[in-house]
């Protein structure tokens, strides 16, 4: 059974999206001490979190960039805020998806299912994809040049493996925006531009520069 980290102060809200994920047989553990979200994610140990942004004390970001200190565990942002910064704040802070509210609690499990899925119970006959010396490792998601080795966070692994798999051909970025979240009405176009450059730093700092070459108006590639 997974485990879900739900972090919201507004009572309420906590009590539908708990009362709705034990339905689908996940098991929840509801944070009420909102000093203290890091030793009760230690304590916890979940599969994923789902964190509000507007929390008393610290807010979603601060919590998040704790949690990303020390996991990779999938973070998804719950939050009232509607504006494009604030989506692509909480996508470079680690978040891997964000869910304005209010929002359907059906899209709500449906994101939860897909973020477990891709995390956990992925297959691959292979262990790696090896391209121009640089080598991901798809079981614990790093990426190795010569001795150097970077990890990825899931959105830059999807975006470096889809683009590995695709040698030679341009991947569009409607492509890529699919594969990283479920529905495109939550994504700002600057969030994917943002993951790619972050991808791009840790590839170039591996040793390895121009690795992700970018076909303006088309997508991305590597030749």
């Amino acid at each position: 059974m997974f485990e879900i980290m739900l972090v919201e102060d507004d009572e309420k809200i906590r009590a539908i999206v708990g009362e709705t994920l034990r339905k689908w047989q996940f098991r929840v553990h509801e944070t009420t001490d909102f000093d203290r979200v890091l030793d009760q994610f230690n304590q916890v140990h979940p599969h994923l979190v789902l964190l509000d942004i507007n929390l008393p004390v610290f807010d979603g970001y601060f919590w998040c960039q704790q949690i990303r200190s020390i996991s990779k565990v999938p973070i998804i942002f719950l939050s009232s805020r509607n504006q494009n910064m604030d989506i692509i704040m909480a996508i470079n802070m680690g978040g891997d998806d964000y869910v304005q509210k209010p929002f359907d609690l059906g899209v709500l499990v449906a994101k939860v299912n897909a973020l477990l899925r891709r995390n956990y119970t992925y297959q691959e006959d292979s262990l790696a994809l090896i391209h121009r010396e640089l080598s991901v490792n798809l079981a614990n998601s790093t990426a190795q040049y010569g001795k150097q080795t970077a990890e990825l966070t899931r959105n830059e692994f999807i975006i470096l493996q889809l683009l590995m798999r695709n040698i030679g051909k341009i991947v569009s970025r409607d492509d890529l925006m699919q594969a990283l979240w479920i529905e495109e009405q939550f994504v700002d176009d600057n969030t994917l531009t943002v993951n790619v450059n972050r991808l791009r730093r840790k590839i170039t700092l591996l040793g390895l520069d121009g690795y992700i070459t970018t076909r303006k108006g088309m997508g991305y590639l590597i030749e």
